[in-house]
C-alpha cells in the first residue's frame, strides 16, 4: 500500500511524516527543507526511511511490552505498533505554526496525539504528546515520549559509520561545577554498530541514556544534549523542558540512530499513570534545535532564541539591575542589623540597584548555632518566614528602609517548598507534604510541601503576599536545597511516586505563575543548590537564575563562561565577591566573570580599600553601558566550551546590530598571549574593562584573528568589537585603570 507523506514546516526546519491509515504515523526525517526528500518526486526515497522511523509517539502500557526487541530501551512498544493514523490538523496563529498528528488503538481505545510547534525564523521544533483513554477499560501508562526522532544518521556521507560519524555532547552538572560539556563519538559513549541488522535484528539493543530523578532537574546532568556530525557542522541540540524527572536516550535501530525524550518513566522514575475511561495525560514538553552548519555553537544560538520566544515576559529581562546579595563569601547566612547596614552603604556606593538579604533573616537561634549536618541552626526550623527580633532589634524594616533610602530595591531570601521538622508549619495536614507508604518524608531535617494541596499553596501565598505588602520587597530569591527523591504516593489521585512528583512539579509552576499574576513587577530569582534546577520550565517563568554556588573565584570562570549554553545571558546570575585580600589581577577575574550575565555582587565591599572600591565601581559602571545588549546576544566560544581545568577561557556574546562582547580569562600558570579565530565578529577590538594592567590587542581584520596579551596570571579582561556602523555610536565607554 502506498503511504501518504506530509512535509510540514518552514525553510529553516521541516518535518517529513508518513501518515499510514493501517499503521502508526511515523516521523521519517527532520531538518532544513532543502535537505528533505520531496514526497511527490522522490517517493522511493521516502519509503526507504520508513523501516528505521519511529511512531510519532512511543507509548508503553502495563501488559503490553515490546515487539521485535527487548532490553531497557523505550522504543518498539507493542501498543505503539498497533496505533493507526486517523488524521492531522495544521494551524498558524500569530507566527506560531502547529501540527497535530492523531492516532488511535482499536483494542484499548487509546487516542494519541503528537503536537509540534514552530516559530517563524527559529529552527527549533517544540513537541509534546497527549494520550486520552476513549475505551471502556482502564489502561496504565508506563512510558510516553515527548518527542521521538529517528534516521538521525541519514546526512552522513556514503560509507561513514554512524558510531564514529556522530558525536554526542552531554553536560555533567555537578554542584558548584556546573555546565561541564564533553564530546565523544557514539562508539566512545558505548553505542556500536554490532552488525546484527544483517541477521534480521533491529540493532544492538543498547542505548546511551541520561536520566534525572527528583525535584533537582539538573543536579547530575543538564536536561540537554547535542548530536553533532563528527566531521561536519550539522547539529541537533535538545532540551527537556521540565522541572522534575526526565529521561533521554539514543540508540541504534535498523542501521540508523534514534533519539527519544520524555518526562518520568516507570523503569527509571517509578512513574505510572492509570487512565480510567475518559482520562487523559499530557507529556512534559521538549524542544530540538537543528542547524545545518556551525555545530553546537550555532545550535545554542537557535535554542537561545527559542528560550526568549517562549518565556513569560517580565520587565527584569530588559532592566538587568545589579543585585547585591549578602550571602556568598559575605555574611554566609548570618545577617543582622549591625552586619547589614555597612554592606547596604557599600553596595549602593558600588552601584548596586537591588539589595537582597539572604538566608538567616528569620533565624531565632543564638548566633553560631549549628544544625544537622553542619548547617546553621535554623536549617530544620524554617517555614514561618517571620523576621528574627534578636537579629533585628529595631525590626527588619529598619534595614529595608535603609536599602530604599540608598536607592536600591529591597529583597529577601525564601526557601518556600520546604518546612523544617521543628517548624510550627509542620502542623499542616499530612496530605500537604510528600509521603510514601503513609509516612511523611524527611530529608536533611526538612519536609517537602506538596503544592497540589490547597493548604500548602495557601500557606505560601500568605507568606509572599505578606512580605510584599508589609515590607515592600520587590525581589524574592527562591531557593530549594533538598532533593526528595522519586516522589510521593500520597493522595490527590496519585498512581505512583513518580506521578505524584510530576503533579507537584506542575503545581509548583502554576503557583509561580499565580504569584507573578498577583505581583507582576515582583522579581523572582530561581536558585536550587546553585544550578541544580536549570531547566526551561523554571526559566520560562522566572527572570533571573543563580547558576552556581561556587565560592572559589579561580574556579568560577569555567562555570560563568559555559552558563549561556543553558541560560540566556540576561537571566544567568554569576557571583562577583570582592575581598580586601584580592590583588588587582584577582579582582579582574572576580568581576569579569559576572560581567557577561547578571551581576550578583557579594563579598565584602565594605572592607575594600579606595583603589579596590574604585575598581568595583568602574566594573559596574562599565556593565551599565552595555547591559542593554544582553537581551539579544547569542553566545559562542572562540576557544571551545570551557574545560574545568583549561588554562585560558573565552566567552563571546554577539548582539543584534553586530556588537560583540568578549571575556578572556588567563588562569594561573597560563601563557600570557592567546590567539582566537573570530570569523563572525565585525569591527575593531577595544578594552572595556581590565584591572591588572594594560592588555595588548593585535587584530588581523582580514583574517578575523585576535591576539590578546593579558599582563598577569590569574587575570581577566572584557573586550568589545563595536560591529556595524549603527552600533559604533553606542555608549560602550570602557573603564578601568589608566593606560600607560
Amino acid at each position: 500500500m502506498t503511504l501518504t507523506h506530509l512535509r510540514w514546516g518552514s525553510d529553516e526546519l521541516s518535518l517529513l511524516v508518513s501518515l499510514d491509515p493501517v499503521g502508526p504515523a511515523r516521523l521519517l526525517a527532520v531538518g532544513e527543507a532543502s535537505g528533505l526528500p520531496d514526497p511527490g518526486r522522490e517517493p522511493e526515497r521516502c519509503e526507504r526511511l520508513v523501516r528505521s522511523a519511529l511512531p510519532v509517539v512511543e507509548v508503553q502500557v502495563a501488559g503490553g511490552g515490546r515487539l521485535g526487541t527487548s532490553g531497557k530501551r523505550h522504543v518498539d512498544g507493542a501498543l505503539s505498533r498497533s496505533l493507526r493514523c486517523t488524521g492531522h490538523e495544521e494551524e498558524d496563529v500569530d507566527g506560531v505554526r502547529t501540527l497535530r498528528v492523531r492516532m488511535a488503538d482499536g483494542a484499548t481505545g487509546l487516542r494519541v496525539t503528537a503536537v509540534y510547534r514552530l516559530r517563524a525564523g527559529i529552527p527549533v521544533l517544540h513537541a509534546e504528546a497527549h494520550v486520552e483513554n476513549g475505551g471502556g477499560s482502564a489502561v496504565t501508562l508506563e512510558y510516553v515520549s515527548s518527542l521521538a526522532l529517528a534516521n538521525l544518521a541519514r546526512g552522513l556521507p556514503p560509507g561513514a559509520r554512524w558510531e564514529d560519524g556522530l558525536s554526542l555532547w552531554l553536560a555533567a552538572n555537578p554542584w558548584s561545577g556546573e555546565f561541564r560539556w564533553s564530546r565523544a563519538t557514539l562508539a566512545e559513549r558505548g553505542l556500536y554498530d554490532v552488525g546484527m541488522v544483517a541477521y534480521g535484528q533491529t540493532g544492538s539493543k543498547n542505548r546511551v541514556a541520561v536520566t534525572s530523578t527528583g525535584a533537582w532537574s539538573s543536579s547530575e546532568y543538564l536536561p540537554m544534549g547535542c548530536l553533532e556530525e563528527t566531521a561536519g557542522g550539522r547539529a541537533l541540540l535538545w532540551q527537556i523542558e521540565h522541572n522534575g524527572s526526565w529521561h533521554a536516550e539514543l540508540g541504534d535501530r535498523f542501521d540508523d540512530v534514534y533519539l527519544s525524550l520524555s518526562g518520568p518513566t516507570d523503569r527509571e522514575h517509578h512513574w505510572r499513570r492509570r487512565l480510567a475511561p475518559g482520562d487523559s495525560f499530557r507529556t512534559v514538553p521538549a524542544a530540538v534545535a537543528l542547524v545545518p552548519e556551525g555545530g553546537l555553537d550555532a545550535a545554542v544560538g537557535a535554542l537561545t532564541a527559542h528560550r526568549r520566544a517562549t518565556r513569560r515576559p517580565h520587565p527584569d529581562h530588559d532592566r538587568l539591575p545589579v543585585v547585591f546579595n549578602d550571602f556568598m563569601n559575605s555574611l554566609m547566612g548570618e545577617p543582622g542589623t549591625e552586619a547589614l547596614l555597612p554592606l547596604v552603604d557599600a553596595a549602593a556606593a558600588a552601584g548596586a540597584e537591588v539589595f537582597c538579604v539572604d538566608a538567616g533573616w528569620y533565624d531565632a537561634e543564638p548566633p553560631g548555632t549549628v544544625g544537622p549536618g553542619g548547617v546553621p541552626g535554623w536549617w530544620d526550623a524554617v517555614g514561618e518566614w517571620e523576621e528574627s527580633p534578636s537579629r533585628f532589634p529595631g525590626g527588619l524594616r529598619e534595614v529595608l528602609d535603609r536599602i530604599r533610602e540608598a536607592g536600591m530595591v529591597p529583597g529577601l531570601w525564601l526557601e518556600p517548598e520546604v518546612v523544617g521538622v521543628r517548624s510550627p508549619v509542620a502542623a499542616l495536614p499530612d496530605e500537604a507534604f510528600f509521603r510514601r507508604d503513609g509516612v511523611r518524608l524527611v530529608e536533611w531535617g526538612r519536609h517537602q510541601l506538596d503544592l497540589r494541596h490547597p493548604a500548602a499553596r495557601a500557606h505560601l501565598d500568605t507568606v509572599v503576599d505578606r512580605l510584599v505588602r508589609d515590607y515592600g520587597v520587590g525581589y524574592l530569591k527562591l531557593d530549594h536545597n533538598i532533593d526528595i527523591g522519586a516522589g510521593t504516593d500520597g493522595p490527590h489521585g496519585t498512581d505512583s511516586p513518580g506521578d505524584g512528583l510530576l503533579g507537584h512539579n506542575r503545581a509548583h509552576l502554576a503557583w509561580l505563575d499565580g504569584v507573578l499574576d498577583r505581583h507582576p513587577g515582583l522579581v523572582l530569582e530561581s536558585c536550587a543548590a546553585g544550578g541544580s534546577r536549570t531547566d526551561h520550565a523554571i526559566l520560562s517563568r522566572l527572570p533571573i537564575h543563580s547558576v552556581t554556588d561556587q565560592q572559589d573565584f579561580r574556579l568560577l570562570p569555567a562555570v560563568a563562561a559555559a552558563a549561556p549554553s543553558a541560560v540566556t545571558p540576561e537571566q544567568g546570575a554569576v557571583w562577583a565577591y570582592p575581598q580586601p585580600e584580592h590583588t588587582a589581577a584577582e579582582l579582574s577575574t572576580v568581576l569579569v566573570s559576572a560581567m557577561l550575565g547578571r551581576v550578583h555582587l557579594s563579598g565584602r565591599p565594605d572592607l575594600l580599600d579606595p583603589e579596590q572600591s574604585a575598581l568595583v565601581r568602574a566594573a559596574l559602571a562599565t556593565y551599565k553601558t552595555y547591559r542593554h545588549l544582553l537581551p539579544t546576544a547569542r553566545p559562542h566560544w572562540p576557544l571551545g566550551l570551557p574545560g574545568w581545568r583549561d588554562d585560558r577561557l573565552a566567552l563571546a556574546l554577539t548582539a543584534d546590530g553586530g556588537t560583540t562582547l568578549l571575556a578572556l580569562w588567563r588562569r594561573d600558570g597560563a601563557p600570557g598571549t592567546v590567539t582566537l579565530a573570530l570569523p563572525r565578529v565585525d569591527g575593531r577590538p577595544r578594552v572595556l574593562f581590565e584591572a591588572a594592567g594594560p592588555t595588548v590587542l593585535d587584530w588581523d581584520e582580514s583574517g578575523r584573528v585576535l591576539r590578546a596579551a593579558l599582563p598577569a596570571e590569574g587575570s581577566a579582561v572584557l573586550i568589545a568589537f563595536d560591529g556595524s556602523p549603527a552600533c559604533q555610536g553606542a555608549d560602550l565607554s570602557g573603564t578601568g585603570p589608566p593606560r600607560s
